[in-house]
C-alpha cells in the first residue's frame, strides 16, 4: 500500500497510522520493513515522524536486532537538519551503544560518514574510558574505528590515556585491546608511534610467545627496518655511505683509476720499449678492447693488431692491503 500513495491525503493516513508505533515497528521481524519503506517513500518532511521516534529512543532502538539496521537508514534518508539531530541524539548515547553487541554498529556508521563535524564529538564521549572501552569486545571495534577516522589531535588524546601508568601493558596482554594499541600504532602520526613504540619495546619480552605479541614484535621490527633504509639512502645525494667508503679505503688508488685493459701477452718485460709502457700504465697497455671469441669476425679485432694474438685480460697488480671475497665483489 505504502508503495503506491500519492496524495497527500494518503500520506497523512499512513502517518496517522503510524505515528504511535514506530518503535514497536521497527523491533518486529515485519514491521520495521514497513517503516524502511516510509523512508524509502516519504519526503523527509513527511518522514518527520519516524525522526523524531527513533531518535527520541535511539537507545532501545539502536540495540535492537531490526532497530540498529533502521537507524542506520534513518542516517541515510534524513535531511540535513534531521541528519544531524539524529547524530547529535546517538552522540549523547554512545557510551552505551559501542558496548552493545547491535549498538556499536550504529555508532560506527557514523564514523565511516567520515564528517569532522561527527567524528570528533563522538570521539570525545570515549574520553577517559579509552582503555575500559578497549578490552570489551564490540566497543574495541568501535575505539578502532574512531583511531582510523578521527584528526590528529584526537587521536593523540585517545592515546595519551593508555600511555599512562602501567594500563599500556595491560592492554598488550588483552585479546581485545591489543589490536587498539596495534590499530594505534598504524594510524597515528610518526611522533606519536615511536613513543607508542617505545613504550612496548620493554613489554615486549614478556608477550613475544603470544600471537598478538608476534604481530607487534613484528610490526616494531618492520618500523625499525624502514627507519634504516630510510636512513642509508645518503647515496641518492652524492654522499657515499660507510661502508663504501671502508671499501674504498682498502682498493689500492691506482686500481680504482684503471679500467679493463687488453695486455698483449707477447710484450718484453726487459728493454726501452718495456720501461717506457710500464712508467705510463702500470706495466700495461692503456687501450681498453671488447672480448671476442674464437668465431669472432676481425671488426672487434684493433686496428693494426692480429686478432690471433689479442687476448682480453684485468689487470692483477699486487695489493698492499689484504681484501675480502665479499668487498672484491662488490667493488666489481
Amino acid at each position: 500500500m505504502i508503495e503506491f500513495i500519492s496524495t497527500s491525503e494518503q500520506t497523512q493516513t499512513v502517518i496517522n497510522a503510524l505515528q504511535y508505533h514506530v518503535v514497536d515497528l521497527v523491533q518486529d521481524l515485519n514491521g520495521n520493513h514497513v517503516i524502511q519503506k516510509c523512508l524509502n517513500r516519504l519526503t523527509p518532511e513527511d518522514a518527520e515522524f519516524i525522526y523524531e521516534a527513533v531518535g527520541g529512543n535511539c537507545v532501545v532502538v539502536g540495540t535492537h536486532r531490526h532497530g540498529c539496521c533502521v537507524l542506520q537508514r534513518c542516517i541515510d534518508h534524513a535531511s540535513g537538519h534531521q541528519r544531524a539531530r539524529l547524530i547529535s541524539q546517538i552522540t549523547s548515547h554512545s557510551f552505551a551503544l559501542v558496548q552493545d553487541p547491535f549498538g556499536n554498529y550504529v555508532v560506527q556508521y557514523i564514523l565511516d560518514l567520515a564528517e569532522p563535524n561527527f567524528t570528533n564529538p563522538l570521539c570525545a564521549t570515549f574520553g577517559g574510558n579509552i582503555p575500559q572501552l578497549s578490552k570489551q569486545k564490540f566497543s574495541s571495534n568501535v575505539i578502532e574505528k574512531c583511531l582510523r577516522t578521527a584528526d590528529n589531535y584526537m587521536k593523540r588524546e585517545m592515546i595519551e590515556e593508555f600511555l599512562k601508568g602501567n594500563e599500556l601493558e595491560k592492554m598488550l596482554r588483552d585479546s581485545f585491546a591489543n589490536y587498539v594499541v596495534q590499530t594505534a600504532m598504524d594510524f597515528c602520526d610518526l611522533d606519536t608511534r615511536n613513543r607508542i613504540v617505545e613504550a612496548v619495546r620493554p613489554i615486549l619480552p614478556s608477550i613475544r610467545q603470544t600471537p598478538h605479541g608476534r604481530r607487534i614484535a613484528g610490526k616494531i621490527m618492520a618500523a625499525d627496518t624502514n627507519s634504516r633504509s630510510n636512513g642509508s639512502s645518503a647515496t641518492t645525494s652524492g654522499q657515499a655511505t660507510p661502508n663504501e667508503m671502508t671499501i674504498a679505503a682498502q682498493i689500492p688508488k691506482n686500481l680504482l683509476q684503471k679500467p679493463f685493459t687488453y695486455h698483449q701477452p707477447g710484450t718484453q718485460s726487459t728493454g726501452t720499449q718495456s720501461t717506457q709502457s710500464s712508467s705510463s700504465s702500470g706495466g700495461y697497455s692503456n687501450q681498453t678492447y671488447v672480448p671476442q671469441s674464437s668465431q669472432s669476425s676481425a671488426s672487434n679485432t684493433p686496428s693494426g693488431q692480429s686478432d690471433t694474438s689479442s687476448v682480453y685480460t684485468t689487470p692483477t697488480p699486487q695489493l698492499s692491503v689484504k681484501l675480502g671475497p665479499q668487498q672484491i665483489q662488490d667493488y666489481f
